[in-house]
This record gives structure tokens, C-alpha cells and sequence, in this order.
């Protein structure tokens, strides 16, 4: 018997490789294996075929999203926020919305007739019913509009930058208010309308060569804050609303115009500031916007009643230290040499008062000039001109 037969009668007929179980998987594994490393061989070729990208397409990819405006990061040199009442305002942060005031252009106002001047004002003749320019020489009937009239001699500019410091909230606290028209000047002195004796206390403040403006009231977005009596509200109907601007513009005589105490709220409204810009067209007076709120529109409504127009730069004490003023005051400095001009606002604090008195005097040492506001309103209105 062969061996073939003698080992196919001892184990059985030998199977075909194909035929054997375990065939089959392992088969199927290995090319499976086979095709995964082919493909990572591929991949890794071309990856080195294909450039890497460039930065500027790394930075669009890892761009952060916009975020709208209302609630962008403010100017990091700028304070956020106005303080209403000592205390911040709710709301998105805000930033001012020009560096330079800038006067609007001539437009066309309704006719207004006869205007009555403040009570104990000096002129006794009707304003001039529009006031067309920023500064005209002299007005319709031969007399300059108030924010000409009552304006305070700057001194001499000589293309130095411009510095005009605004005081907030006088008149209320008498011994403050004393304090600050005693300061070095001309400063632009806004006084409360609310506030009493105040034909005194404005007397004195012209006495040492500052220039008035009238604090008016207006509507903050917090409830809680009392911006004190016939304060200007939305939803007021148009006759209430001049009955308690006549009342704010008859206080006291010699003021150039009028900025807002508080009006988060009001200055945002346009039906509202619309009446304040008629009123304040048909007296020739102007506005300083404290920019309490990003959303105002007083710059728009300012322009349609052609009423001369600024805002401020910078907030001088949200944070009543005199370090904290002090480094405000520095950011004012910075804005005016860049830009030329600068206008800040502040209080009658005593961290406030401190630093003014050590800063005013050194002004002119450091190349700077201190003017009122009307100057520099005076300036762009000219430069816009020009």
C-alpha cells in the first residue's frame, strides 16, 4: 500500500487551502489591512504636496464673530459709562461718538416769531428767529445769538490744542460750587435748574471769567435715578415739553446753551430732542451732549434744527479719586494733541476739585490752551466752513 493511501486512511483526504475555515476571514482581514495603509500612504503624500496656508488665511479662519455695535468693547482709553447720580447707568457700554465735536451744517429751520430772552438777561429785543451759521458776525436784527453773546473770551489759540473742562451738577451743593469758580479758567460752569440763588451763584461764576450753560434734566433709562423736578420725559406731549425747557432757559440770564444732566433715555428719543432743538434754535442757544447713552441722537437732531453742536470726549470722575482723575486728565491731553481739541466733563467732587487745581495752571507750561466751550465749537464750525 503507498503512503498516500496508508495517511488518507489515518487522517482522511486532504482538503484544498480555500476549503479550510479559517481561510476566508483571514483573507479578508489582510486586504482590508492592506487597503487602510494604502490610503494613509496616499493621505501623507499629499500633504506634503499642499502648501500650509498663508497668515492671512489663518487669521480669517480663527476671526472672532462681530459683535454688534451696541454692545461692542468701548474705546479702552475712554470710560464706559456715564454715572448717573454718583452711580453707573444699566445698559450697554458706550463710547463717545466723535473725538472732535464737530458744529453741523446750515439747515433750514421753520419760523419761530418773537423769542422772549431769559429772565434778567440784558437784551431786551427778540433773538433772531434761525440761526443759520455756526457764527454768523451778527444775527437777523443786529443782534449775535446768545451762545455768541454770553460766550467768554478765549485766550489766544496760536495752533496750540484746545482743552475746554466742563463742571457738571453747580449749584446745588453752594460751598462745591464756590469752590470750583474759584478754580483757574475760563471753565464752562453748568448749573442745575433746580438749584436755588442761583442769579448769585452764576454772577460769581461769570465774576472769575467761566462760562455758564444750563444742566437740564432729562429722562434716565433706570427708573430708580431721580434726575429732580420738571425733568424732560418721553411720552411728554410737544406743549409740555417746551413749557418745562422755558422753565430750565429762565433759571438764570447769561448761559451760551444747554447740555443734558442724566437723559440716557430722552436723548435717544427723537420726537423728544427734536423739541429740544427747536427750543433751544429759536433762543440761539447750543448743545453739548454728555453722551450718557450710545443710542443718542442728538448730533442728528442738533443738525436738522441747525443748532451749534458738541460732545464730550471724556468723563473726568466716574471714579471720585484724585489718581483716577488724574489719569483722566492725562487721556484728555492725549485726545487734544491727536485731534486738536477735547472737551471733558466732570463734577463738584472733592477728589474732582483737588486734581483741577493742580492740573489748570500747568496747561499752558505743557502746550495746551484752556478754553470754553464755545470756542472750540467756534473752531469746527469754521474748519467746517473752510
Amino acid at each position: 500500500m503507498s503512503r498516500r493511501a496508508i495517511r488518507e486512511m489515518l487522517m482522511g483526504p486532504k482538503k484544498r487551502t480555500l476549503d479550510r475555515p479559517w481561510v476566508l476571514p483571514v483573507s479578508m482581514a489582510a486586504i482590508l489591512a492592506l487597503g487602510v495603509g494604502l490610503g494613509i500612504g496616499i493621505g501623507l503624500l499629499a500633504g506634503r504636496r499642499t502648501p500650509p496656508p498663508s497668515a492671512g488665511q489663518a487669521v480669517v479662519a480663527q476671526a472672532a464673530p462681530v459683535v454688534p455695535a451696541e454692545v461692542a468693547p468701548p474705546v479702552a482709553s475712554l470710560p464706559s459709562r456715564r454715572a448717573e447720580g454718583g452711580r453707573d447707568e444699566d445698559g450697554p457700554l458706550v463710547a463717545p461718538p466723535s473725538v472732535v465735536p464737530v458744529v453741523p451744517p446750515p439747515a433750514a429751520r421753520p419760523e419761530a416769531g418773537p423769542i422772549p430772552a431769559p429772565t434778567g438777561a440784558a437784551p431786551s429785543a427778540a433773538e433772531p428767529a434761525a440761526l443759520i451759521a455756526p457764527q454768523p458776525p451778527v444775527a437777523r436784527g443786529g443782534m449775535q445769538p446768545a451762545w455768541l453773546r454770553y460766550a467768554v473770551p478765549s485766550p489766544r489759540v496760536a495752533g496750540r490744542p484746545m482743552i475746554a473742562v466742563v463742571i457738571d451738577d453747580l449749584g446745588l451743593d453752594r460751598k462745591r460750587t464756590e469752590r470750583v469758580s474759584n478754580l483757574h479758567g475760563p471753565l464752562t460752569l453748568s448749573f442745575m435748574t433746580y438749584a436755588h440763588d442761583l442769579d448769585q451763584q452764576t454772577a460769581l461764576a461769570r465774576a472769575h471769567g467761566h462760562e455758564l450753560m444750563v444742566h437740564m434734566p432729562m429722562q434716565p433709562m433706570n427708573a430708580s435715578y431721580d434726575a429732580g423736578p420738571e425733568v424732560l420725559n418721553v411720552g411728554l406731549s410737544a406743549d409740555e415739553l417746551r413749557r418745562r425747557i422755558e422753565w430750565g432757559l429762565s433759571r438764570f440770564p447769561g448761559f451760551v446753551g444747554v447740555n443734558n444732566h442724566m437723559g440716557s433715555r430722552f436723548t435717544a428719543n427723537p420726537a423728544g430732542m427734536a423739541v429740544v432743538m427747536q427750543e433751544l434754535s429759536r433762543h440761539g442757544l447750543m448743545f453739548l451732549d454728555s453722551v450718557t447713552t450710545g443710542k443718542t441722537v442728538a448730533a442728528e437732531a442738533a443738525r436738522a434744527a441747525g443748532v451749534p453742536f458738541a460732545s464730550r470726549q471724556v468723563f473726568l470722575d466716574n471714579t471720585q479719586s484724585v489718581a483716577s482723575v488724574r489719569a483722566q486728565l492725562e487721556q484728555v491731553e492725549e485726545i487734544a494733541r491727536r485731534h486738536g481739541a477735547a472737551i471733558a466733563i466732570g463734577h463738584p467732587h472733592d477728589a474732582t476739585i483737588a486734581a483741577l487745581s493742580a492740573w489748570l495752571p500747568t496747561l499752558a507750561a505743557h502746550g495746551f490752551v484752556l478754553v470754553p466751550v464755545t470756542t472750540i465749537v467756534q473752531d469746527s464750525g469754521r474748519r467746517h466752513q473752510g
